[in-house]
């Protein structure tokens, strides 16, 4: 399989149990992250002297369904041109494929302390452009969660369009939407914003807001703030468990917010509100959100350019492995870098509380 950098000499190294094969400008690797799909080291880029974040994909050619997931993401990623999202800047392949990104020093994850409201304003606002953005180009992103969000939204391994079928097992426990948790298949982009709303609310409360221990346990951690739903909600639900189980929760009223999220604004806790409704049907889209009184005085026109619509005519393809190898390098030769747009107001925000 052809290597991108054919003119360069490569380096190999073993990162805790996983062989490593780069350029070697890229020095100093290590590892900052892990999931099912990938690995994550940061490195030193020699010939630019800066900081990066390098993604090697888990054996992205062991099987077509691998090939597909890795085309998948080097497909997504590749159409982002949006600031708030983070895609790829390079590519190598061998057996294996990686991919160079801009390195996030940090996350939400590593706040300490409460953030004061302007803070939390500018943050979910950036999230929501990201994701409208993202949304209007047909991609539900659906890996919304404090490790993987702080201006820019990282990690396309488990997004996909819109019209695709999907599984429950995929966002981080905390902050699945509802609807997810109770296997409502054909849900919507609003899947995101739940997650928006809960990250929200922990950046003003300074904790999670559902930290169930399990499955069954984050449904009822869920309900005991928002309320058990009525029989609207329950008839939309596909599943008959869902249902069944739905019908016998005793019934208990969604709690006051204003007394949740005391440190909270009044415009602040209704947009909170709003993301955090049971029914995704009922939520606001990011467009929607982003009008919300909360974010007066932060909308600028640059922040929302319109996304060409993705291409998913391969989402449903069954091809051989050699095929979808053959799309990968495709994808990795045509890549052309977009130009990030330099912004003062969103350079100035510090981490600290």
């Amino acid at each position: 399989f052809p290597i991108m950098e054919d003119k360069g000499h490569f380096t190999r190294e073993e990162i805790n149990s996983t062989v490593w094969e780069v350029p070697e400008k890229y020095t100093r690797l290590k590892q900052i992250g892990t999931g099912a799909y990938g690995v994550v080291c940061s490195a030193i880029n020699e010939k630019t002297k800066e900081k990066v974040a390098i993604k090697k994909l888990h054996r992205p050619f062991q099987s077509e369904i691998f090939a597909k997931r890795a085309y998948r993401e080097l497909r997504l990623l590749k159409h982002m041109k949006h600031e708030n999202v983070r895609r790829w800047s390079q590519a190598q392949q061998a057996a294996d494929v990686y991919l160079v990104m801009p390195y996030m020093y940090t996350d939400l994850s590593k706040v300490r302390g409460h953030l004061s409201e302007d803070k939390v304003q500018f943050l979910v606002y950036q999230m929501l452009c990201g994701l409208r953005y993202i949304h209007k180009a047909g991609i539900i992103h659906r890996v919304s969660n404090q490790f993987n969000v702080y201006c820019g939204i990282l990690d396309f391994g488990l997004a996909r369009s819109t019209d695709a079928e999907m599984t429950g097992y995929v966002v981080t426990r905390w902050y699945r939407a509802p609807e997810v948790i109770l296997n409502w298949m054909h849900y919507t982009q609003t899947v995101d914003i739940w997650s928006v709303g809960c990250i929200m609310a922990e950046m003003i409360n300074g904790k999670t807001l559902f930290k169930g221990k399990d499955y069954m346990d984050q449904l009822s951690q869920i309900l005991k703030v928002c309320g058990v739903p009525g029989q609207e909600f329950i008839q939309k639900l596909e599943s008959p468990e869902a249902r069944s189980y739905i019908k016998n929760l005793p019934r208990h009223p969604r709690k006051d917010f204003s007394t949740l999220f005391p440190r909270a604004s009044e415009t602040g806790i209704d947009l909170l509100e709003k993301m955090l409704v049971l029914d995704g049907d009922e939520r606001p889209t990011a467009e929607l959100a982003l009008e919300h009184p909360y974010f007066d005085g932060l909308r600028e026109p640059e922040d929302f350019p319109e996304p060409t619509p993705y291409d998913d005519s391969h989402d449903n393809a069954t091809l051989s492995l050699d095929e979808w190898k053959r799309l990968c390098y495709k994808e990795v030769k045509s890549f052309v870098p977009f130009p990030r747009r330099d912004s003062k107001r969103k350079n100035t925000l510090t981490m600290s509380p």
